[in-house]
């Protein structure tokens, strides 16, 4: 091969080189419809958990906060202002503002939909309950009624939308999806985290009247979550077998992970599972009356 051959040679490798690295380029800068669509699905979750904090921190939602982010949706159903303490009230107003600022991110970068009805009602919350211990708590229980309850009530929520993130970062294609899901799943495990270690704080208090402890609330929950979910063990409580713990060599468990300590992810499947109550993503109920929205809920909607 002649000197002329070689460089011509060498100028068609780079120009396919280039092409393939712009290729790559247009592609990850391209939002797909997959990644529409999974951006788009946790709106449901943040916008529970804004209004469930809001409201329990200050008596007022997301209407008196942020009505353009509630893009006209019906105004949540049963919430109202729980009776907390000064520093309670003051993480969980900060959580509410935070869930604020994630919707607008979300909205910022996928188009959205309007608030889905939300039912943030003690009964919803008492039913969780009720379905998590397998008997009717008397007198029913009540998240509004004082601190502990509220914090377990807190433990429902953010958690779910915890491993939806986590779940959907590796399905994601656009590094501005990516970068996002990064973003929200940090400050969502950072929420749990509060929420978890308050919990832990006080994981051997008995939560009144039902004679029960913080910590094994915790337990039933995550035990309810994972039956309703159905895909194996991705919740923990406040404390585990030991065999389950960081290393297997501490009960103790603040945080929840996998063997590796790694958070475990959901599918918008499993995630629909739980917070719709049922065990199956076809049938809405408990925090959504009337189902979740988006068209990764609606997919699976009975009679969509």
């Amino acid at each position: 091969m002649g000197f002329n051959d070689t460089a011509t040679l060498k100028t068609s490798m780079n120009v396919a080189l280039l092409s393939f690295l712009l290729l790559l380029v247009i592609v990850n800068g391209r939002m797909t419809n997959n990644d529409e669509d999974l951006l788009e699905f946790p709106l449901n979750l943040e916008y529970l958990e804004a209004d469930f904090f809001l409201i329990g921190a200050s008596g007022h939602g997301l209407d008196s906060v942020a009505p353009q982010l509630a893009d006209g949706g019906p105004p949540p159903v049963g919430g109202r202002l729980a009776n907390l303490g000064f520093l309670v009230r003051d993480i969980i107003l900060q959580f509410g503002f935070q869930e604020v600022g994630h919707l607008r991110a979300i909205k910022s970068t996928v188009k959205g939909f309007p608030r889905p009805l939300l039912n943030l009602s003690s009964e919803a919350f008492g039913e969780v309950m009720n379905n998590a211990f397998g008997r009717r708590l008397y007198p029913p229980f009540d998240p509004y009624a004082n601190e502990i309850n509220y914090l377990l009530a807190s433990y429902v929520i953010p958690y779910v939308g915890l491993t939806g993130y986590v779940g959907a970062n590796p399905q994601l294609q656009n590094f501005t999806s990516k970068a996002l899901v990064a973003g929200l799943l940090g400050v969502e495990s950072g929420q749990d985290a509060v929420i978890r270690s308050l919990l832990y704080e006080r994981r051997e208090a008995t939560v009144a009247p039902y004679g029960v402890s913080v910590a094994e609330f915790t337990n039933r929950i995550s035990a309810l979550r994972d039956k309703l979910g159905k895909e194996g063990l991705k919740d923990e409580g406040l404390i585990v077998p030991k065999n389950l713990g960081a290393e297997g060599r501490i009960s103790g468990n603040v945080l929840a992970g996998d063997k590796n300590s790694l958070a475990y992810g959901r599918t918008p499947r499993e995630v629909l599972r739980i917070v719709y109550g049922s065990g199956d993503e076809r049938y809405p109920g408990g925090f959504y009356p009337r189902g979740a929205d988006g068209r990764i809920a609606k997919s699976y909607r009975a009679n969509n």
